[in-house]
């Protein structure tokens, strides 16, 4: 028995979009769908990458990678529009790009004058970060106990390490 005409018709015009949409896809990607990133340190502000990297200098045991991995996990590197991201404080009392307390910002800038006194410039807030994880436990080979002290969860230990361990994968 044929099939009546109507059903190659359809068959027709179904093949002929999806030959259409497929077509288009390209344009999609440039017309305002986001490109996936090949890296994931292509994510990281450039100027943050150059503090990360520069902070992690002051202590040895830390890298870039896990100060950066702080820096997503906290405020994607300070772009989330969130309360006290680049003023205030949020719903726990943090401010800044690495979300400090201000009560342990002041006493990292007591151990630690040379960090400058605005928790919110990302120049300042990310070498401060850096001294606290190096007085937290990083000096002493500590990772996960430094971790630990600036966000006590094991949940946030896991997730900053395994941020930081694609970013060192990361070409």
């Amino acid at each position: 028995m044929a099939r009546p005409r109507t059903s190659r018709k359809r068959l027709l015009a179904i093949l002929l979009g999806a030959l259409g949409l497929a077509a288009l896809e390209p344009l999609r990607a440039s017309v305002g769908a986001p490109a996936p990133t090949a890296s994931p340190v292509a994510d990281i502000p450039a100027e943050y990458v150059g503090w990360y990297r520069q902070a992690a200098g002051t202590c040895p045991d830390l890298d870039w990678a896990l100060l950066a991995a702080i820096g997503k996990v906290e405020t994607n590197h300070g772009r989330a529009e969130l309360p006290g991201v680049s003023s205030g404080t949020n719903y726990a009392g943090a401010g800044g790009p690495m979300q400090f307390l201000a009560p342990t910002f002041a006493e990292v800038r007591s151990k630690h004058p040379e960090v400058g006194s605005d928790l919110y410039d990302p120049a300042t807030a990310i070498p401060a970060a850096a001294h606290y994880l190096c007085d937290s436990g990083l000096a002493v080979g500590d990772e996960y106990g430094a971790i630990f002290t600036y966000n006590r969860a094991d949940w946030y230990v896991a997730k900053v390490r395994a941020q930081a361990a694609a970013y060192r994968a990361a070409p």
